[in-house]
């Protein structure tokens, strides 16, 4: 049965809010969507172009405790936390710590694998519905270790994942050679993950879901929401240009800058924090990339673009507000003309994005405890082009009223 038609305010045009936009209005709600900076300007626009639905195991692990204490000793390791940030960050990494027990980790790892599934049935069809299979590439992913030590510690990983059935090869010699030509000698082993997918660019991929929620309607407004209000029986977004809008119901999905909007409107406590990330993107003729290739004792991916060759990732906890440090993405850069000879590193184009991220490595994707009007969609981490779609179908049955895919208990808001 088809639910009444209500009037749908969206905070955030990242791509998870922008698919929820999209499957809201196809079912024929008004959605209007406030962005400070534009449809996909944030971290929409550069991420690494991976749709990991094989990806299942939480960063949050024992594996990460572990590499943790020797990646921090390199400033421009994969993982850093400048010095001022620290203290800020401590009750974030105390969570991330409690997350990591063997236990949770097994109940995170659950509770992904079933948001990946509806995530990548979902995308499939959404592809096909807005026109865009076009942008979906299928070359898969290798994942590749510098030694045997390395190559061992993953299989528990590898265990888990052919437990969830997803489809991968162990690859040496010729054939790792044949499925990505040119690679240093060091990498004596990889995983071909081959349903690993990559979206041909990021930014035109948001733009092609965007376009389609808009032929249904949906509008957009480049404004800033300054805080939500409560003071009838519908919620109101009080823009910064001074405009009062109600809704039946308000959708956050402004990614790293989600909590914002709830110290002032809720006594909910989530902690969220981002992990910023950095790339480069190289001309396409830098280098012939023939899929996404994962460097895990490294933390960065090197992704083949339409426009170019992306060479990104690791993490960075410094908040939101501290000024980039790009001498990280000069640093990754330097790895993959090392692990990748022929590598042309001239001419490339920086870029930092925001992660929204939280300690369990899973999002939000519940209403306020204290107001089922206004729904949380966010925190999705290196993953938020990956679950876009399961977040937008998620969106849609919290705001009808119809019964999810699967339990979202693992993803409520005051789960912390």
């Amino acid at each position: 049965m088809t639910s009444p038609a209500q009037d749908i305010v969206i905070i955030g045009a990242g791509i998870v809010g922008i698919n929820a936009a999209a499957f809201l209005a196809e079912a024929g709600h008004r959605v209007r969507v406030f962005d400070p900076a534009g449809i996909a300007e944030m971290t929409s626009r550069g991420n690494a172009a991976a749709l990991a639905f094989s990806d299942i195991i939480p960063l949050a692990s024992p594996k990460t405790l572990l590499r943790a204490p020797k990646w921090l000793f390199d400033p421009l390791g994969p993982l850093t936390i400048r010095p001022s940030y620290l203290p800020k960050l401590t009750p974030w990494l105390l969570r991330f710590a409690m997350a990591s027990i063997p236990g949770q980790v097994t109940a995170s790892a659950a509770a992904q694998a079933k948001l990946m599934k509806l995530a990548e049935s979902e995308a499939t069809a959404l592809w096909t519905r807005t026109g865009l299979t076009k942008m979906i590439r299928h070359e898969g992913s290798l994942e590749l270790y510098q030694s045997e030590a390395e190559f061992n510690t993953a299989q528990s990983d590898w265990e888990k994942r052919a437990k969830a059935g997803i489809e991968f090869e162990h690859v040496r010699g010729n054939r790792l050679a044949e499925l990505q030509p040119g690679l240093s000698s060091q990498f004596s082993a990889a995983t071909f993950v081959p349903g690993w997918k990559t979206v041909s660019e990021p930014f035109h991929y948001a733009l092609g879901i965007w376009n389609y929620a808009a032929s249904y309607g949906a509008s957009f407004e480049q404004v800033s929401v300054d805080r939500l209000e409560f003071a009838g029986s519908k919620p109101i977004a009080l823009l910064a240009n001074g405009t009062s809008v109600k809704a039946d119901k308000i959708i956050i999905a402004a990614g790293a800058w989600s909590t914002k909007l709830l110290k002032t409107a809720s006594r909910v406590k989530i902690p969220l924090d981002t992990e910023r990330g950095y790339n480069t993107t190289l001309p396409a003729a830098a280098f012939d990339l023939k899929r996404q290739l994962i460097f895990p004792s490294h933390g960065f991916v090197i992704t083949p673009l339409e426009n170019g060759v992306r060479v990104g990732g690791a993490v960075e906890f410094a908040g939101l507000d501290a000024p980039p440090n790009y001498a990280r993405a000069e640093a990754m850069l330097k790895k993959a003309s090392n692990f990748l000879p022929g590598l042309d590193p001239s001419g490339g184009k920086q870029w930092m994005g925001f992660r929204p991220s939280l300690p369990d490595s899973l999002p939000v994707m519940a209403p306020l405890p204290d107001r089922e009007d206004v729904i949380l969609a966010f925190g999705n981490g290196h993953l938020g082009l990956t679950q876009s779609a399961a977040m937008g179908k998620l969106t849609l049955d919290l705001v009808t009223g119809n019964k999810p895919a699967f339990d979202l208990a693992p993803l409520a808001a005051n789960r912390f």
